[in-house]
């Protein structure tokens, strides 16, 4: 299944995607949080697609999109996780994963503006692929990390390169500003996706593209990062897991090269649908009453 949110910011109602059409699923009476993972929803949703499929109200195109996950309990990430990314940044290939947290305040809808933040000069882009966990997860072993994963999702993990690494302390601080973390279109149940450790993604800034690769290109894969993870903190049903981005973010060209406002950023990853967002500065989302 592809399960979507729409709707006004903050109010986003429960969708799902049969054969290429949306469908309104606020009938079910959930949305897609830890509470809905936790509870078997996906299987609870599909008997109720089943049951109820000839009622169920088409979305109109053109409706917002939100976060195709409610908030979750954590978004978890993983830096310089492609061979060829750690080498555009003059990085050796990590030993161990590299591993950092952004805000979930940092959430919103694939093609929402996004907010240069205040006293930014180095915004750059990241296209990742996400991963949703579906069960609750401690010390889980790396053969039976595959049975604890909902689905996967398109995550653009945005990042302030000044403030993640010239001001030292925690990466956390270039990749928690509002808006830098776009999470959608839809999110794929595992079922949908056969290989996801061979799926191409992709970004254009203004046309050009700038970053395209493959999963196979992971340092560490998805099984290994979930096991690995567990083992220093306890995985929740509905947390995110961001499995890094490939080579082609502005940090790596010479000179760097950085967004500024008005640009268009579109990115994709095969079988997880595209995104597209315009840049705004943080004045103009002020006018606008973001904040």
């Amino acid at each position: 299944m592809k399960l979507f949110r729409f709707g006004e910011l903050y109010k986003e109602k429960p969708g799902v995607i049969i054969d290429d059409v949306m469908y309104d699923a606020s009938a079910f009476g959930e949305d897609y949080n830890e509470h809905f993972f936790e509870t078997e929803g996906i299987s609870r949703l599909y008997e109720f697609i089943k049951k109820n499929n000839s009622s169920l109200v088409e979305i109109q195109a053109g409706v917002r999109l939100g976060s195709a996950v409610a908030r979750p309990s954590k978004i978890v990430c993983i830096g310089l996780n492609y061979a060829q990314h750690a080498a555009e940044t003059g990085a050796s290939l990590p030993a161990e994963p590299v591993v950092f947290f952004k805000s979930t305040t940092a959430l919103c809808g694939p093609n929402d503006d996004i907010i240069i933040p205040k006293n930014s000069e180095k915004t750059d882009w990241e296209v990742e692929l996400a991963v949703v966990m579906g069960k609750k997860t401690s010390y889980i072993s790396e053969e039976k990390a595959n049975d604890h994963i909902a689905g996967y999702v398109l995550h653009n993990d945005y990042s302030e390169r000044e403030f993640q690494i010239e001001r030292n302390g925690q990466w956390v601080k270039g990749k928690s500003c509002d808006t830098f973390a776009p999470l959608g279109p839809f999110l794929a149940t595992k079922d949908e996706i056969k290989d996801a450790q061979n799926l191409h993604l992709w970004l254009n800034v203004n046309g050009e593209k700038l970053q395209h690769s493959n999963t196979s290109d992971m340092v560490f894969r998805i099984p290994f990062l979930i096991h690995y993870l567990s083992q220093f903190m306890t995985l929740l049903p509905g947390d995110v897991i961001s499995t890094g981005t490939p080579f082609g973010v502005g940090l790596g060209f010479k000179p760097p090269r950085y967004l500024k406002p008005g640009d268009i950023i579109e990115l994709g990853i095969e079988g997880l649908g595209t995104q597209k967002q315009k840049t705004i500065s943080y004045e103009e989302a002020l006018r606008k009453g973001f904040y």
